[in-house]
């Protein structure tokens, strides 16, 4: 057995005593340390230092800079004893320890920030707190990917710029950034609206068919007869009874139609409406327009008819007369082109065809005022230079269809034919419209005339040279 000497193992104890008394001391010191934070805006960010750890007070200034809505965390080397910011609206201060001191955004603009460590050495800050942009951007890349617009903040101003493609566009990224902030700063480039003189060539090509057929018949018992009385639908002029008594009575026509039968011997007659009417009408122009870009140009190929208006007298009641306004009709044509950045021609036309319409007239105190019958397109297109498009399928079909009869003896088979009256109108309208605008570049050199085959005037004698004096 090995025998150990109490005298032997004393100076091991003592080393190990001391060694474990180091040991306690570096872990206590090392507790005592602040930790060091880290900003709470981006992982990347290094903690802020506020207080050097220096005997003498620094005056040096720091500049913080954070986004609404976004805090950072500024640590201390030393125990921090008094925190004091100067508009608690913009930013607010939070002490989460003895050594740190958490900095929270409200609201855009600037403040002062001040804090002292308990040896009363202090240390300003500049705060400064801008508007979070992140997410504007975002969206409006994602709607305009194809526009390099650069959006930055100051404060409470957010600034838009850019090189954008139109004007267009421009207003609406405008709109959209408003719509997020309301101090916005427009700072986009848009380029400058081109000119030039645009040649609209378009053809019109309308056609319209009518048919009409009518039939009726009035039946008249003249004076004399042992009976006077008319029979008839009312729909083909009737003819009427004029006179107060038996002797004086006198039937009136007004229109005897397009066939009258007269007996004379049984003081018997009729008018008869039998009508078949075909009508056509074939509107084809090809009219050539010239303007210049964001103009507006029109055309009228057709003319133009009285129409009569009444005129009331006043506080009367009463017409005081008739005067007369000029309405057009025929062929219209009005356009405004306007030239893109990216060479299309952005057209807006509003072609019209309209006609007179005897079929649906007016008829006042014997003057016959005609109807229109108009067809009007309102388009917008964007073409290249020499691009046609097409306005058809503008078709109009109608039937109109009206019968009129006795009731009883209208029904009867074959005689209730005398006692009814029919009118049947058809129509049918095709429009075709083609439009084709060009760019026209200004010549350089004046175009040669027309070739006369006589000269008129014939050509002038050349000057006689004047004898120098």
């Amino acid at each position: 057995m090995t025998r150990y000497s109490r005298k032997q193992n004393k100076p091991a104890f003592l080393r190990l005593m001391f060694m474990a008394g180091l040991l306690f001391t570096a872990q206590t010191a090392r507790a005592q340390q602040p930790i060091p934070a880290q900003a709470a805006i981006s992982p990347a960010q290094t903690p802020v230092q506020a207080l050097a750890p220096q005997s003498e007070p620094t005056n040096t200034e720091q500049s913080l800079h954070l986004l609404v809505g976004r805090s950072l965390v500024i640590s201390s080397p030393t125990r921090i004893k008094r925190i004091s910011i100067a508009d608690p609206n913009i930013a607010e201060t939070v002490a989460i320890s003895p050594y740190q001191v958490l900095v929270n955004g409200k609201a855009p603009g600037g403040t002062s920030l001040l804090i002292w460590d308990e040896e009363d050495r202090s240390q300003d800050f500049e705060v400064s707190v801008d508007i979070d942009i992140e997410a504007l951007t975002s969206r409006v890349h994602e709607l305009f990917p194809s526009e390099p617009v650069q959006i930055n903040t100051a404060k409470d101003v957010v600034m838009v710029s850019g090189q954008i493609s139109s004007s267009a566009v421009a207003d609406k990224i405008l709109e959209l950034v408003k719509s997020s902030t309301p101090k916005v700063t427009d700072l986009m480039q848009v380029p400058p609206p081109l000119t030039g003189e645009i040649l609209l060539e378009v053809k019109f090509a309308d056609v319209s068919r009518s048919t009409i057929s009518q039939l009726g018949i009035n039946i008249i018992s003249l004076p004399g007869a042992k009976t006077i009385g008319t029979v008839s639908t009312q729909q083909f002029a009737p003819p009427q009874l004029v006179g107060g008594s038996t002797n004086n009575t006198q039937i009136g026509l007004s229109d005897l139609l397009n066939l009258f039968v007269f007996r004379p011997d049984i003081n018997l007659a009729a008018t008869i409406k039998a009508l078949e009417n075909k009508n056509l009408i074939q509107i084809l122009a090809e009219p050539n327009l010239m303007t210049e870009s964001g103009k507006e140009a029109s055309f009228l190929a057709g003319g133009q008819f009285p129409f009569p208006i009444l005129q009331s007298s006043g506080g009367g009641g009463g017409f005081a007369g008739i005067t007369i306004q000029f309405k057009e009709f025929g062929v219209r044509l009005s356009f405004t082109p306007t030239l893109m950045p990216d060479g299309l021609i952005h057209l807006k036309v509003a072609p019209e065809v309209s006609s007179l319409d005897f079929s649906n007239a007016l008829t006042i105190q014997g003057f016959v005022i005609p109807a229109l019958a108009t067809n009007r397109v309102e388009s917008e297109v964007d073409l290249k230079d020499g691009q046609s498009f097409a306005i058809a399928g503008l078709l109009d079909n109608r039937v109109s269809e009206q019968l009129e009869k006795i009731p009883g003896i209208g029904d009867i088979p074959i005689l209730g034919k005398l006692f009814q009256s029919r009118s049947l109108n058809r129509s049918k309208n095709e429009l075709l419209i083609v439009v084709t605008p060009r760019i026209v570049h200004a010549l350089n050199s004046v175009p040669a005339g027309p070739a006369m085959p006589k000269s008129f005037l014939g050509q002038p004698a050349p000057a006689k040279p004047q004898p120098q004096k």
